[in-house]
């Protein structure tokens, strides 16, 4: 039986639900998953978890002593082995004093990591994500003498790129979300074999009812809802979204604001949320348990995104099946999922008055009857997009086929060559 070490950064995480569906995924298809995580999960396993929340997860954290002390035997054991990476993280690259120093700590929880494995006799290694995960997981499966390869999903690959690199190198294969994202690695490292960047979608559930007809939505003309979704982090940019507010509450229209999410901007968010007096309209409702977030889709006129880096949002696809308005700043992969005027719309990412513009535009066309405008094609082209391209049940059973095939070598054929990849 294959048996695959999956490391996340943190496992299981509510913001990252694709890691337990691949892994689950993977369980169906005959694959033995050693699920592991570099922090300790802050919540207690909830009722109703995954298959994949349900086993053992091989945690990193706490350190313990005496397993620290095999990882520093090991690495001088195996010292050939990883002092090519030891080198690219002390002399080579552009990296600052701090982030070489980072990196020879991650060396060392790889042999932590590796340690851990070995006792469970794994013949590969994937982690989940390009931040400093992918580095313990490299040396890991460098000191174990296995292959790794990784997921490079948006920030960790256009703005936290350390050692990126040495990684994709080294990595059998990577797994990435969008069309964009694989051709941005072939230009950024032109070095890397662009036949072992696999670009494998992200899904949602689209079986889901809309229990509003998608033809038309409000139940009252003035009033005009907008939603934004996603963890509080300066990477979303909702600052922007909250000077976007002020500047429609300043020209007189009528609004509600819901931004539905946890994370370390909260305070600075409220804050700004007072300064420009916009308490009545504007609300941060906190973190929203997926069962009870599809009422907020379904209430909203309009979806608005203001990141300054994504893969393809999840957020997205789940308004559009629901058959909301999606706004979302024109980056990345997300013209992918939103093609302007036909499946949603999209403004110049960090041009606050072309965003503000287009709010206004949209409001108008809300306001209008149906009829004379094209708004409820689009809501049904969206749906059907994310129906035919973003399927979460379709794009994890390609996922499937196409890992399982990847590590047990190109030249396995897809059927019924292997009982795995049925």
């Amino acid at each position: 039986m294959l048996k695959i070490a999956y490391l996340a950064n943190q496992f299981p995480s509510p913001v990252e639900p694709y890691v337990t569906e691949e892994i689950d995924e993977l369980r169906r298809r005959g694959v033995e998953v050693l699920a592991g995580t570099v922090w300790k999960p802050k919540r207690q396993l909830a009722e109703g978890s995954s298959q994949s929340e349900s086993v053992s997860i091989l945690a990193l954290e706490p350190i313990r002593l005496i397993v620290l002390f095999q990882a520093i035997c090991l690495l001088i054991r195996r010292w050939k082995r990883i002092s090519r990476f030891v080198k690219r993280a002390l002399v080579q690259g552009k990296e600052s004093p701090s982030r070489r120093l980072k990196a020879i700590l991650h060396t060392l929880l790889g042999a932590y990591y590796a340690v851990l494995l070995q006792k469970h006799d794994v013949d590969h290694v994937h982690v989940h994500h390009g931040y400093f995960g992918s580095w313990i997981g490299m040396v890991a499966a460098s000191l174990l003498g296995i292959e790794f390869s990784l997921t490079l999903h948006g920030s960790d690959l256009l703005i936290h790129d350390a050692y990126l690199d040495t990684k994709l190198k080294n990595c059998r294969f990577c797994i990435t979300i969008s069309d964009y994202n694989r051709s941005y690695m072939s230009k950024r490292f032109p070095e890397v074999d662009r036949q072992k960047i696999i670009v494998s979608r992200l899904g949602v559930d689209t079986k889901a009812k809309m229990a509003i007809p998608f033809l038309y939505r409000r139940t009252k003309r003035g009033e005009f809802n907008m939603l934004s979704a996603g963890r509080l982090h300066v990477v979303k940019n909702h600052a922007c979204l909250i000077l976007a507010c002020a500047r429609l509450r300043d020209v007189g229209v009528s609004f509600k604001c819901s931004i539905a999410g946890a994370g370390p901007e909260l305070k600075r968010l409220e804050t700004l949320i007072q300064e420009n007096r916009l308490q009545e309209c504007v609300k941060l409702v906190g973190h929203v348990v997926h069962s009870d977030i599809d009422f907020l889709y379904r209430s909203a006129d309009l979806f608005v995104m203001t990141s300054i880096s994504e893969g393809i949002p999840l957020v997205l696809m789940e308004a559009m099946t629901r058959g909301t308005i999606v706004l979302a700043p024109d980056i990345t992969g997300i013209p992918e999922l939103v093609i302007p005027g036909k499946t949603g719309f999209l403004y110049q990412p960090g041009n606050l008055v072309d965003f503000v513009h287009r709010i206004l535009f949209l409001q108008k066309l809300l306001d209008e009857d149906p009829s004379q405008n094209r708004l409820p094609w689009i809501r049904h082209a969206g749906e059907a997009q994310v129906r035919n391209n973003f399927s979460r049940s379709n794009n994890l059973w390609r996922f499937g086929a196409t890992f399982v095939k990847q590590v047990l070598g190109t030249g396995t054929e897809l059927g019924r060559a292997h009982s795995l990849l049925q």
